[in-house]
């Protein structure tokens, strides 16, 4: 039988080295980031992502409350960790320097005048007529036109929770917007819709304090959220108390529990919504919260308040503060001000700059800066990345030896 040439049948192509090799990489990476990402959304993780919304509908004196309730809530979600960058806060802001205000620059929500809420830390994102249907849409689906900036746009993601608040003058499925126009619950349902589709939350609790504010949820149908009212359909939703002299009410009865239950917590808490939701008694509020909990999966005693009302920045602590720009900053000094000897050529010049770079970097204890970081990985990711790298150059050893 003849031994084929050129042209003749060829036995199957062995793979190349180089594909093999890429081949291994791929698979590790793979299994590297499903690794991290499991570690990531453990559950002792799982309020590091969170936003808030925050939204007075009302304005006009009358309406004090409105504003000293979202104001409340403010103060209450930084406090409990929510930083200002990842706020949305919208309000008519007419309350601190009205006329008829007799504190000038302060607003209360206790007749006591012992907390001021508008204090020197409040960044208002929609001021007065910023504050309309459509821009509060806007934010929750951001579509934004091309000039807002990022401060007033919710750039949250697939991983986020949100929480939405919001208090007004409400009715029969409808929020009223500064006493000019309408949000109707179809809308609020269309938005919320829009949000989950383009993967801008994993959880979203709406928390509502209106009159008949059970009914602005009966449109909703997107899962992972849980909604929380005030009243129920044909209920009032109250104020608690007048503050004579400012002259109106100062806060309402549904967000003065709210208050009264946080007050007690702080970031770390493990208090659960359960807790929160068992919380509030009809015969104090003089109405009936209402909760929608049949498109949220997870049991609400095994979630705490700080998932949405919170949370919890992660940080890695050194010994001294971080000073790797003062290296470059040392080394861009000496170049100005010529400190090396005029005898040296420009490539020791180089090579004296580099071990200064060097030997900075070395002083500046870069090691225990990596180790405290490895110190504060999940154990299983970093047993999973060892093993992977053991598979590979295990692979490659075997291959090369054929």
């Amino acid at each position: 039988m003849a031994a084929p040439g050129r042209g003749g049948i060829r036995g199957p192509s062995r793979p190349s080295r180089g594909g093999i090799l890429a081949l291994l990489m791929l698979l590790f990476f793979s299994a590297c980031s499903s690794t991290a990402t499991a570690a990531a959304a453990s559950p002792g993780e799982m309020h590091n992502n969170n936003w808030a919304v925050l939204v007075c509908t009302s304005r006009f004196w009358f309406n004090y409350r409105h504003m000293a309730n979202t104001l409340s809530l403010y103060r209450t979600v930084k406090r409990l960790g929510i930083p200002d960058e990842r706020i949305i806060l919208m309000l008519a802001d007419d309350m601190a320097c009205n006329p008829r205000n007799n504190y000038p620059a302060q607003v209360f929500n206790n007749e006591n005048h012992q907390l001021n809420l508008y204090g020197d830390n409040v960044e208002v994102d929609y001021r007065g007529y910023e504050v309309t249907v459509e821009n509060f849409l806007r934010v929750l689906t951001g579509r934004h036109e091309s000039a807002v900036p990022r401060s007033k746009r919710l750039l949250s993601d697939e991983g986020s929770h949100i929480l939405l608040y919001m208090t007004g003058h409400g009715g029969d499925e409808f929020l009223k917007f500064q006493d000019s126009e309408e949000l109707q619950s179809h809308d609020l349902a269309d938005a919320v819709k829009q949000m989950k589709e383009k993967h801008r939350f994993k959880e979203l609790l709406i928390m509502v304090d209106t009159c008949q504010a059970a009914t602005l949820f009966s449109q909703l149908q997107s899962p992972g959220v849980l909604a929380i009212g005030s009243s129920m359909k044909g209920e009032n939703s109250y104020s608690h108390h007048l503050d004579s002299d400012i002259g109106v009410s100062v806060v309402d009865r549904f967000t003065f529990y709210t208050l009264a239950f946080f007050e007690k917590l702080n970031m770390y808490s493990n208090a659960s919504l359960s807790s929160l939701f068992n919380s509030y008694n009809p015969s104090l509020l003089m109405s009936t919260a209402y909760y929608r909990m049949d498109l949220y999966e997870r049991s609400l005693n095994e979630v705490p308040v700080t998932n949405f009302f919170g949370s919890v920045m992660k940080t890695v602590h050194t010994e001294s503060a971080y000073s790797g720009f003062l290296a470059a900053h040392d080394v861009e000094t000496i170049l100005s001000t010529g400190d090396i000897p005029l005898g040296h050529d420009i490539s020791e010049r180089r090579s004296n700059i580099e071990e200064m770079k060097e030997e900075q970097l070395r002083s500046h204890g870069w090691t225990d800066v990596l180790l405290e970081q490895l110190d504060g990985k999940n154990a299983d990711t970093i047993v999973m990345y060892g093993l992977g790298t053991m598979g590979i150059l295990l692979a490659i050893s075997t291959w090369l030896s054929m």
